[in-house]
């Protein structure tokens, strides 16, 4: 299970078939005045396809990132088209005005503001003037993590978009390179809420979650951590990962109907686990006891879902790019 060129095409295709997608879409706004009442795309002159915002920052995000890797794919020539005419600086300027709107401090927080850091490291990694137009929408949402973390008092261990932890991983690997306050921010809050954390009972999912709160954890630790010091802090946080428990991580999650926006959600959770499975596993090296388990857990958990990509809009708008995570 890793990822091919023909996989690639498969998911290029799809998501590109959505990006400019403009019906149907789930606005998050807070109306101020009559003329808010407008067209999504009047407000998000990029992110206006895929369902919602973040789901098209992510597609962007899978886009760029095949490119990178399958350059010669067929899909290729598309996705620079796309990226030419939509990550431009006056597009990205009216994303800009809608976060200066009234009311939008709360806009896609974390999970949104992650995925906009992730898209603007990829298209760093091209040769186009995709991130140099990205550059200030990314530099806002760093400014907005800047000024959000220090009043977070406690974390946000769900799996949903709140999830603190798998923004945080995002913004980390952004901010490496970029950023050395925010990284700085970023491992005094994470090491504050989540080092002495010990004998996690991964109580999960919940009914609609598509991330892992143990895993999530699990993955931005061993972002923030040397390899035997991240190896003996899973050693206490799962103590019992070599005898397959708590057998709730190990047991893919069952979907009982694709059409269910939320419901659909656990393919998600499947295929987010195979990735931070997978993670984990090269965290701890080929020496660790639990690396094959992981690696094991983590095949597991993609055959359970990657067949179901595609087939309903539900799903499809957005489990590429899990896949693409997961696989790659």
């Amino acid at each position: 299970m890793r990822l091919t060129q023909d996989i690639a095409s498969r998911f290029a295709a799809l998501t590109l078939s959505h990006l400019g997608k403009r019906y149907p879409f789930k606005m998050d706004i807070v109306y101020t005045a009559p003329e808010d009442v407008r067209e999504p795309a009047n407000h998000h002159p990029i992110f206006h396809g895929s369902f919602d915002w973040h789901s098209c920052v992510h597609g962007y995000w899978q886009v760029l990132r095949l490119l990178r890797l399958y350059p010669d794919m067929p899909e290729a020539p598309a996705i620079r088209a796309r990226a030419d005419g939509m990550l431009v600086p006056e597009k990205v300027a009216g994303e800009l005005a809608y976060l200066a709107r009234p009311l939008s401090g709360g806009f896609e927080r974390p999970y949104g503001w992650a995925w906009l850091l992730a898209l603007h490291a990829e298209a760093a990694r091209h040769d186009a003037p995709w991130a140099g137009a990205l550059e200030p929408l990314a530099r806002a949402f760093a400014a907005r993590f800047q000024a959000f973390l220090p009043k977070l008092t406690y974390p946000l261990r769900v799996g949903t978009h709140f999830n603190i932890a798998f923004a945080l991983t995002l913004a980390h690997d952004w901010a490496e390179t970029r950023d050395t306050a925010l990284v700085s921010l970023i491992h005094e809050k994470a090491l504050g809420w989540f080092a002495a954390d010990r004998d996690c009972q991964a109580w999960e999912p919940g009914g609609d979650e598509f991330l892992s709160s143990a895993l999530t954890e699990a993955l931005l630790m061993s972002r923030l951590l040397p390899g035997s010091d991240f190896a003996q802090w899973l050693g206490q946080f799962l103590p019992r990962l070599e005898r397959g428990e708590p057998a709730s991580l190990f047991t893919p999650a069952v979907v009982s109907d694709r059409s269910d926006g939320k419901i659909a959600h656990l393919d998600g959770l499947n295929l987010s686990r195979g990735w931070c499975w997978r993670e984990i596993a090269r965290a701890l090296g080929p020496g660790h006891a639990v690396t094959p388990i992981a690696e094991q857990a983590a095949l597991a958990h993609i055959a359970a879902s990657l067949p179901h990509v595609a087939g309903d809009y539900a799903g499809e708008h957005w489990l590429a790019t899990f896949a693409l995570l997961a696989l790659e």
